[in-house]
């Protein structure tokens, strides 16, 4: 398994889980502290398709010796509103179409892409079966563009508080499985599963085949080894189901950013000793 940590990129989440902030001109430093502290990959929170820095990774992450682990679409919920429930059917293609420029953007690096906050909720004039409806629609077509690219479309859970879809993963991937959604696989955030489920490692192993990727957080959202979670269930299920992809750090910079980049990373490689 390899380690990764996250760049946001986007001003209006700066508040959000993310260890490292600050726009593109930060972009290198950024990729200098990652390597310099032992990661393996960066994962990029960006505005947009138009706004990711997609020629300046080109040179960066092999510069240093780091690779594109995933690239976050949630700015399209951040900053516009967007999600692929929305009841008007013109938001929803707006949301597609913004989700569908970060999946060749990151397509086009080796990486996949996520759909976590664009997935939205139902309410209102949609109801539960129409979000549903909704939301395969549009991972199916988002799936199937990022195969286009050799790779998968990454769909995140989250807790109840974020959305009312799909907050476990044995859940999402029946979903996935009953509506013949291939090219996606699941996000494993580890913060929202200690609030969904009963127990971490046995949800991880429920779902193996459909394990894409892990955020690497604690029960706080910090650094794990920072709250009460035990991450060593986490990594005996990962190596059960022969997981290989990456633990990725998507969480607050306290009590500052480098402190969490060291926690995280040493966090991670003392779970996998």
């Amino acid at each position: 398994m390899k380690t990764a940590i996250t760049i946001c990129l986007v001003p209006e989440a700066r508040q959000g889980p993310f260890v490292l902030h600050g726009g593109p001109e930060e972009l290198a430093a950024h990729c200098g502290t990652a390597a310099a502290l032992g990661f393996d990959g960066v994962e990029i929170f960006p505005e947009s398709a138009e706004a990711f820095p997609g020629a300046a990774l080109a040179g960066l992450l092999p510069a240093h010796g780091l690779a594109l682990a995933a690239v976050g679409t949630g700015a399209g919920f951040v900053k516009h509103g967007l999600h692929v429930c929305h009841e008007d059917a013109g938001v929803r293609e707006r949301a597609i179409a913004f989700i569908a420029g970060l999946v060749d953007a990151a397509g086009r690096l080796g990486a996949p892409a996520i759909v976590g906050s664009m997935q939205g909720r139902s309410g209102g004039a949609v109801d539960r079966e129409a979000a549903l409806d909704h939301l395969a629609a549009a991972l199916r077509r988002l799936g199937e563009r990022a195969a286009g690219h050799g790779q998968v479309l990454l769909y995140e859970p989250l807790n109840r508080y974020e959305t009312n879809l799909f907050n476990r993963q044995e859940e999402a991937a029946a979903f996935l499985d009953a509506r013949g959604i291939g090219p996606v696989k699941l996000l494993c955030d580890l913060f929202h599963m200690n609030i969904e489920e009963p127990a971490l490692g046995p949800a991880v192993e429920a779902v193996g085949p459909r394990v894409g990727h892990v955020h690497w957080a604690d029960s706080n959202r910090r650094a794990l080894g920072l709250g009460h979670t035990d991450p060593r269930p986490v990594v005996a299920a990962l190596r059960r189901i022969g997981y290989a992809g990456y633990l990725s750090a998507e969480v607050f910079p306290l009590p500052t950013p480098l402190e969490a980049a060291r926690q995280s990373v040493a966090g991670a490689r003392a779970a996998l000793a």
